[in-house]
């Protein structure tokens, strides 16, 4: 395997405008990901842009980035466009997609999401952690995977994920985290496909895949990265990361 990790980013939140250079205690958010991406040493690591300013940041420190077409409408496609950009000679055969919202991510996780893939050989693999609190099993912005998980209860296969509070009943609930790693033929699967009713009515991209047949490995990590969206994230971010 020869992983690369694309980190998707634009100015464009909606609620959060100017999200990836959103300063947390004198860098950048977009520059503290992309360095935890460095630190996790799974293979190159750049920044796919929708916004020059956003490039701009990342080159002054020495970084990679690759400028994409702002109407692109997912990450995942502004994923596989700088992929396409970067390496049109298919070197690297695993995409991981890390969000550039996740300014104090483990580079541990990153390696769990690559590691996941190369030893399940599923198309995607991706990472859940354990919900320890009510408030986020009744929570719709908390996504849950539903997962069958192997004997060891560390990684498992992908049958569904939810906005809802699932599976019912007594037992622990999923907290989904939004990395992905891809085989690269599954990527360029992936964005070809037109989104899915289920994608649609839940507003959770990883469905089409589901709905496609495609297989998505699940890894258990100790706990959620802090994932920055709102002005109140943001000032956590910046009381947690120095």
């Amino acid at each position: 395997m020869s992983p690369i990790v694309l980190i998707p980013a634009r100015m464009a939140s909606t609620r959060l405008p100017g999200k990836p250079l959103a300063d947390i205690n004198g860098m950048g958010m977009i520059v503290r990901v992309w360095r935890r991406a460095l630190e996790a040493g799974v293979g190159p690591v750049a920044v796919a842009c929708a916004d020059a300013e956003i490039a701009q940041a990342i080159e002054k420190e020495g970084g990679i980035a690759v400028l994409t077409d702002p109407a692109l409408p997912s990450g995942s496609d502004r994923v596989f466009a700088a992929l396409q950009a970067l390496d049109p000679g298919g070197t690297h055969d695993v995409v991981v997609n890390l969000q550039g919202d996740l300014p104090a991510i483990d580079p541990g996780a990153i390696r769990e999401a690559a590691g996941t893939l190369k030893a399940s050989g599923a198309d995607i693999a991706t990472l859940a952690a354990e919900i320890d609190n009510d408030a986020d099993r009744d929570n719709p912005n908390v996504v849950k995977a539903i997962v069958a998980w192997d004997q060891t209860e560390r990684r498992g296969r992908a049958l569904y994920f939810t906005r809802a509070s699932a599976p019912a009943g007594e037992g622990a609930m999923f907290h989904h985290i939004g990395i992905y790693a891809f085989r690269r033929a599954a990527l360029e699967r992936f964005v070809a496909l037109p989104p899915s009713p289920l994608e649609k009515r839940e507003r959770l991209e990883q469905l089409r895949a589901l709905e496609a047949g495609m297989s998505v490995s699940v890894a258990r990590i100790a706990e959620v990265p802090l994932s920055v969206d709102t002005p109140e994230d943001l000032e956590r971010a910046r009381a947690c990361c120095h």
